[in-house]
């Protein structure tokens, strides 16, 4: 039986993030360069795609590329902005038949003009979807994002819109990329390492964590499915003791 069927679909994760890694070191293992693995990387994010659509999953959150990810070799950057480009104009078809909705999160005006203007394009394209929300954490580090929150908070302070005493939990969330969004539920990393990588730093704090031991271009939806029902079996107190729940 698949795991897909012994999902209870009263009880899924409403937002999934995830760390999609090891797709150098998937090439590197079968003698290709490491953009081979990036390339069919992509096949991956589609199957994280559909599964989600196919379960009732409301937001994907994939990270895409780091802050910290510019300082790889130059020419593995350009392959990537240059796949991000192309991966977009192929799989629009693909978001509007499944009704997703193109999102992103991060410091955009560090990407290369064509790629910003691809995103807004796909963006505008697909913003009547409401099936599921695709959001792609480009050129994104968390705690950036907390300082950019951080100067937001600040200035509406200085400029009288905010008092001091009335900077909540809220107040820093609203203030952050991932303003609209619900917090993670489930967080998935590829590739077996185990950390989250200056990733939703803040919306993580009470998120379940699977990590798995395969890269990133061997995952199948079926692997979605099982992360899916092992997080339904997971017992999710928020701070409170069994008996209150």
């Amino acid at each position: 039986m698949s795991f897909k069927e012994k999902i209870n679909k009263k009880n899924l994760p409403k937002h999934i993030a995830i760390i999609m890694d090891g797709n150098g070191r998937w090439a590197k293992g079968i003698g290709k360069l490491r953009i081979f693995g990036h390339q069919n990387g992509v096949s991956a994010v589609r199957e994280a795609m559909e599964g989600c659509v196919e379960v009732g999953v409301q937001y994907l959150t994939l990270y895409a590329f780091s802050s910290e990810n510019w300082n790889r070799p130059k020419l593995e950057v350009q392959a990537l902005m240059e796949l991000l480009v192309n991966t977009l104009a192929k799989e629009t078809k693909t978001f509007m038949a499944n009704g997703i909705r193109l999102n992103t999160i991060g410091n955009l005006g560090d990407l290369p003009k064509n790629c910003q203007v691809k995103l807004q394009d796909t963006i505008a394209l697909t913003k009547d979807n409401d099936t599921c929300v695709l959001t792609l954490a480009l050129s994104y580090g968390s705690r950036a994002e907390m300082v950019e929150a951080t100067k937001a908070i600040v200035q509406h302070v200085i400029n009288g819109q905010l008092n001091v005493d009335d900077i909540n939990e809220q107040t820093i969330s609203q203030n952050l990329f991932t303003a609209n969004m619900p917090d993670p539920d489930l967080m998935i990393r590829t590739s077996g390492e185990q950390r989250i990588s200056n990733y939703l730093l803040y919306q993580m704090a009470y998120t379940e964590f699977c990590f798995l031991d395969k890269m990133w271009p061997e995952f199948k939806r079926e692997d979605l499915y099982e992360a899916i029902y092992n997080y339904q079996h997971r017992e999710r107190r928020f701070g409170k003791t069994s008996e209150q729940l």
